[in-house]
């Protein structure tokens, strides 16, 4: 593939300091030296990519995405094996999703191939910025937005689309270990016929009032319920869910409200494969809250590219704290965690076609 990218590096002098201890290191706040950008306007559609030196974007103060919130964007990340290899886990499920994102949004497709083609340059050329440690990772940040400086409601004709990237440790603080959530039943995440399954920056804007209130009272993540009901579970602020009722796996449908994870799609695919019995339906708060109390939940976890697997220990719900599994990390959580952790930094055979290789 012809790439025709245009690459301007960053001075040898002006190279920044790539990070050594990642137990220190905070989630997202360090960012490498150079990020892709492309440009889209009509009628002429995408301007070839560009690897440039990271920095500030200058918009115009009335660029649409400022007014309406056209913006899409994607979290993945890159791993450095034990033997140096870079690669990339199920890269081009985030590239659809970031596609029918746009298409949600009225925002311009991108051709998977080729930006998939320009990150691998751009970690080619950051590859002192990919940690090799057993935890860590370069989290992928692709992101687009409405540049076109106008006031008025309706899709804009000119777009920015740029990745940026940040060496990451554990998402959670305390690593793998169990965390506490808080049913919401007082506000909602997404409708029937809205936009929730769509990775749009709207989305998490709505969910930050509940995760205030929720970390006020010692609870690290909001568990949704659906909008019309307000019994049905739909996913956790950060994260796809699923619970262990005795040795049956369920985690809620997709139904146009929940993101279409691909962890969590990793997990049910390597479920079957393996013969753990794990079904996708409705499952309501009270089933959840009726299984703790007759010792069926065996367990819950979150599922999502960030923490990878995130064991649950703990349920807020009306007023009374559930504890799950003792608060102890339960065994599928454990054995998916492993295994796909595994297969991303290469310490585990890839069964599945997952693995996209950089270098």
């Amino acid at each position: 593939m012809n790439l025709d990218i245009k690459i301007t590096h960053v001075e040898q002098s002006q190279l920044k300091t790539v990070p050594q201890d990642y137990s220190k290191l905070a989630f997202g706040q360090n960012f490498t030296d150079h990020m892709m950008i492309m440009r889209y306007s009509e009628p002429n559609g995408w301007s070839p990519a560009e690897i440039i030196p990271y920095g500030d974007i200058t918009i115009s103060p009335a660029a649409s995405v400022l007014h309406y919130a056209q913006e899409i964007f994607e979290g993945m990340k890159a791993y450095k094996t034990s033997t140096g290899k870079i690669q990339l886990f199920r890269p081009r499920l985030n590239f659809e999703r970031l596609n029918t994102s746009a298409e949600r949004m009225c925002m311009p497709q991108v051709d998977i191939d080729y930006v998939l083609a320009a990150l691998k340059e751009l970690l080619k050329i950051e590859e002192r910025w990919i940690p090799s440690q057993k935890g860590t990772a370069l989290y992928i940040r692709p992101t687009m937005i409405a540049s076109e400086p106008f006031l008025g409601v309706h899709a804009a004709k000119e777009y920015l689309f740029f990745i940026i990237l940040s060496p990451v440790g554990s998402y959670f603080k305390d690593g793998f270990k169990p965390v506490k959530i808080m049913v919401e039943d007082k506000y909602i995440r997404a409708a029937p016929g809205g936009v929730g399954f769509s990775k749009t920056g709207g989305n998490y804007a709505a969910s930050l009032k509940a995760a205030q209130e929720a970390a006020k009272k010692g609870y690290s993540q909001v568990l949704w319920l659906d909008a019309i009901e307000r019994k049905y579970i739909g996913e956790v602020g950060a994260m796809n869910i699923a619970f262990r009722i005795n040795d049956e796996i369920i985690t809620p449908e997709l139904d146009g409200t929940i993101l279409p994870g691909i962890t969590r799609r990793s997990v049910i695919e390597f479920c079957k494969k393996r013969g753990i019995p794990i079904t996708e339906r409705r499952i309501s708060v009270e089933e959840i809250i009726d299984a703790v109390k007759s010792g069926t939940l065996k367990e819950a976890f979150g599922m999502g590219t960030a923490a990878v697997i995130a064991p649950v220990g703990a349920i807020f719900y009306k007023d009374t704290e559930y504890l799950i599994n003792n608060f102890e990390v339960g065994e599928y959580s454990r054995l998916l965690f492993d295994e796909i952790t595994g297969i991303q930094i290469g310490e585990k055979e890839d069964l599945f076609g997952w693995i996209e290789p950089v270098n």
